[in-house]
């Protein structure tokens, strides 16, 4: 199955002091071997959609936030942060349209349960500032706004345009990964997550302050997608290789 191999990438990881290892785990086993692989912190996901529920974890909504109670319990016990997810938070891909309501009350779930921030998914990326707008506006009257991040992907080009709404609207924790690398196996056709690099250019743009070297940032990058033999999804990364190779022509 996929990610099978989890607990082997988590003991073979060489360890850098300041950054924090975190486990995505969608029930107790899988807490388990979390904790046995030496994770800092680990996220659980509850899903906006019951169709995209029993998809990605065979469950109803309600039957995923019960789970994830014992979760919850045994990382306290431990010591372990739990962070959040609310999956498909604006669209389903079996669905459709999902009311911001319904995401609001998840994320409440997740909060009184315990977890110390809820990230309001859209992970299919069919999301626009209005309903991205909405979701958010919802969530935050059972949510402390502080208390709240988000995680967009890109797969409509919406993304960057979603986030300045979101960071509008108090917002000053967003998910994002190198490269745009990711997607999800249950809602085909999604791309991976925003870029970071092209977060960072906007943030940079907007005088935001947030401690992200570009330079190593683009290297990383370059690293990554030569690894995995992808094309670089980040339009900063492809634009700044081209400046490059213009430069040294």
């Amino acid at each position: 199955p996929q990610l099978a191999d989890a607990v082997d990438v988590m003991q073979h990881i060489q360890r850098r002091k300041g950054v924090r290892y975190t486990c995505l785990i969608p029930n107790l086993k899988g807490f388990e071997r979390a904790l046995a692989a030496g994770a800092d912190e680990v996220a659980i996901f509850g899903a906006a959609s019951e169709a995209f529920s029993q998809k990605n974890i065979n469950c109803s909504i309600a039957e995923s936030l019960d789970r994830f109670k014992e979760v919850v319990a045994a990382a306290n016990a431990a010591s372990i942060p739990v962070r959040g997810y609310v999956s498909c938070a604006v669209g389903c891909p079996y669905s459709g349209k999902v009311e911001p309501q319904q995401a609001a009350k998840v994320a409440r779930a997740l909060y009184d349960m315990g977890c110390y921030e809820v990230s309001v998914s859209d992970t299919i990326g069919v999301g626009t500032p209005a309903s991205i707008a909405a979701a958010l506006q919802a969530t935050a009257e059972l949510v402390p706004p502080e208390k709240l991040a988000v995680h967009l992907h890109d797969t409509y080009g919406q993304a960057l345009a979603n986030i300045l709404t979101a960071l509008q609207m108090g917002i000053r924790v967003i998910d994002a990964s190198v490269a745009g690398l990711g997607g999800c196996p249950y809602a085909k056709g999604a791309s991976g997550n925003v870029a970071t690099e092209d977060v960072v250019y906007m943030l940079d743009g907007l005088g935001i302050k947030h401690g992200v070297d570009m330079s190593k940032l683009l290297e990383a990058s370059e690293y990554i997608c030569t690894a995995l033999g992808r094309e670089n999804q980040s339009h900063v990364a492809k634009a700044m290789s081209g400046r490059r190779q213009l430069q040294n022509a």
